[in-house]
């Protein structure tokens, strides 16, 4: 009975550490899924009948939440790309290459390549515990097994590079051109580009891209301070591994009391094949794959990770983490006024779109009195009914109308072009000198709506010199 009651003490219990411990992994897993889905989804939503986000190039538009503006109303486009970079600045002064780790398709293709069609389904990587080590391709059955992969990748990437084309073409018009492929040659040659590129990329190129060619591992480092979140190793405990120029010291641990077994899990497991424990490098993508593999060694000796996701201000500083400091509350205040200021430029979309060109001819002087200037009026219909046109001029009585005499319909995103002749019957300056530009107001509108579908233009009427004008147009 003693000796049952000494063996049952004896019982190793499980960490603590690990007993409601989640991987990093499964958690990018389920991340990646989200992300995949709703980039998927996203070109196909629509309200209105407008996308959520476009920017077509074909019809000549930007559909942002369901408003579509046209190429003339590209004034949005600036508050996109300054929200986009600040937000990228504002990410990576909080979270390091939180991004690249988590939300790059870079990252996302290569898993789906690497771990779930080489290990998971095809078994050709007998372990994702080992990213250092490739297949052994002398083995006919893994050569064979390495094309089934490129094949199911190449699928993949056909329907990544179409999914990424539905952001410029939208789906409908996308499979309608390639039903008629040899007269939409550029559609198809950038669809198979992008789909070959995708496939050298994840295929060959692999992590490579990541350390050598992306630019945005180049310039993080310029973003950090001592409370950026990254993936970070523990000297304190578990003992400094490489010294200042980076050399090796040790690979098991001769430094007293240090935690750190030397296992190496945490290197043979990295994608981008670095050693954490030699500090901040640009490789590092936060994955946090060397984060699961030390809690899972460490933890079985039921100790905490040497390998967490937290800042040098916590490691080195032994103090909080400033979350709230004047770095973020900066990008947080220009963030929110870029944004304030896109829903605003957002909201002044016009109805109806008006340019105004000169003909070549400055005029025409029909007699003594009379004159007349061409115009040329472009008018586009963006709104989602058809309308009926006109215009007139304000705040001068004696310059008329002509042509057109009518108002004319527009279809909804319908365009017209309107040759316009402006006329007076009145001497309206007597310079002998030159001829004379008049400041114009034209104002256009919808008839059935003046009060919202209204645009007002600025033009001049050229009046001839008054030794021309006495001429009469002999």
């Amino acid at each position: 009975m003693s000796e049952e009651v000494g063996a049952k003490s004896t019982k190793k219990k499980p960490s603590e550490y690990l007993k409601d411990w989640i991987p990093y992994a499964k958690k990018r897993y389920v991340f990646f899924f989200i992300l995949s889905v709703i980039s998927l989804a996203l070109p196909w939503i629509k309200i209105g009948g407008n996308h959520i986000f476009l920017l077509s190039f074909d019809h000549k538009q930007l559909h942002l939440m369901g408003v579509a503006f046209d190429m003339q109303e590209l004034y949005l486009m600036p508050f996109l790309l300054i929200l986009m970079f600040l937000g990228i600045f504002f990410i990576t002064t909080l979270g390091g290459r939180v991004w690249c780790g988590w939300g790059c398709p870079q990252t996302i293709f290569r898993v789906i390549y690497r771990d779930v069609i080489e290990t998971k389904l095809l078994g050709l990587r007998k372990s994702l515990k080992n990213k250092q080590k490739e297949p052994d391709m002398s083995l006919a059955s893994n050569k064979l097994k390495k094309v089934v992969a490129i094949l199911l990748w190449t699928v993949l990437a056909l329907v990544a590079s179409a999914d990424f084309m539905w952001y410029f073409i939208p789906p409908e018009d996308f499979f309608e051109y390639l039903s008629n492929a040899s007269e939409h040659s550029i559609l198809l040659i950038f669809w198979l580009g992008v789909a070959a590129f995708l496939v050298y990329d994840v295929v060959w190129l692999q992590e490579d891209f990541c350390v050598y060619i992306c630019p945005y591992s180049r310039v993080q480092s310029v973003m950090y301070d001592e409370d950026t979140i990254m993936t970070i190793y523990d000297p304190n405990r578990g003992g400094v591994v490489y010294d200042e120029k980076g050399n090796k010291l040790w690979k098991k641990p001769e430094t007293p009391n240090a935690e750190c077994t030397g296992c190496e899990s945490c290197v043979t497991i990295c994608p981008t094949h670095i050693d954490i424990r030699k500090g901040l490098q640009l490789e590092c993508i936060n994955c946090l794959e060397c984060a699961d593999a030390c809690t899972k060694v460490m933890g079985a000796l039921n100790k905490p990770s040497l390998i967490t996701w937290t800042s040098y201000q916590e490691i080195d500083n032994k103090q909080k983490t400033k979350y709230i400091r004047f770095r973020t509350v900066a990008y947080a205040i220009a963030l929110t006024i870029v944004f304030a200021g896109l829903m605003m430029m957002s909201t002044t979309k016009e109805n109806m779109l008006l340019n105004i060109n000169r003909t070549s001819n400055l005029y025409k002087v029909i007699d003594t009195s009379t004159v007349e200037n061409s115009y040329v009026f472009l008018f586009q219909n963006t709104d989602h009914k058809d309308h009926k046109y006109f215009f007139e001029i304000v705040g001068n009585d004696d310059i008329k109308i002509i042509r057109p005499e009518e108002p004319f319909e527009l279809k909804a995103g319908a365009k017209a072009k309107k040759v316009v002749i402006l006329e007076t019957k009145k001497v309206l300056v007597q310079d002998e000198r030159k001829d004379t530009p008049i400041p114009i107001k034209i104002k256009a509108y919808a008839l059935d709506d003046k009060d919202n579908i209204v645009v007002n233009r600025d033009s001049v009427f050229v009046y001839p010199r008054y030794d021309v004008l006495q001429k009469g147009g002999e």
